[in-house]
């Protein structure tokens, strides 16, 4: 589950304490709960890693991610497999402050996300998300 607020041209992300993809930038981001709905995990997760609050939208995509036995080897062994659903959220309140399990939050503007360590995807995501008419 992924939390994709876009705001002023800028995406807030959080670089990431564990794994997958430790100390890498990317949205902030869970384990949606049993019998939680998928737009609620991702304001939950919004809340616990970054203090922001924000209205779910709608899903802006889908994304595999696969960690292997070695993370250079694309050909090496599966070791998990998670299935993200990124979700589009509008910001209500609040500036990004490191919780749970970020190290650091902070809103960078879309056109610099590659010059980021950032997580596979997010450039592509945050440009989905700040689509006029998306979701």
């Amino acid at each position: 589950m992924l939390a994709v607020v876009i705001r002023d041209g800028q995406a807030l992300l959080v670089r990431r304490a564990n794994p997958p993809d430790q100390g890498k930038w990317g949205f902030p981001g869970g384990k949606i709960n049993a019998g939680e709905r998928v737009l609620d995990a991702a304001v939950r997760e919004l809340a616990e890693e970054t203090a922001v609050a924000a209205v779910p939208v709608a899903p802006v995509a889908v994304l595999d991610v696969f960690e292997r036995a070695d993370g250079l080897d694309p050909c090496s062994p599966l070791k998990r497999h998670f299935i993200l659903i990124a979700v589009k959220c509008e910001w209500q309140a609040g500036e990004p402050v490191a919780g749970d399990d970020a190290l650091e939050a902070a809103w960078w503007r879309i056109d610099q996300l590659s010059e980021l360590d950032i997580s596979v995807d997010v450039e592509r995501v945050a440009r989905l998300a700040a689509a006029p008419g998306e979701a």
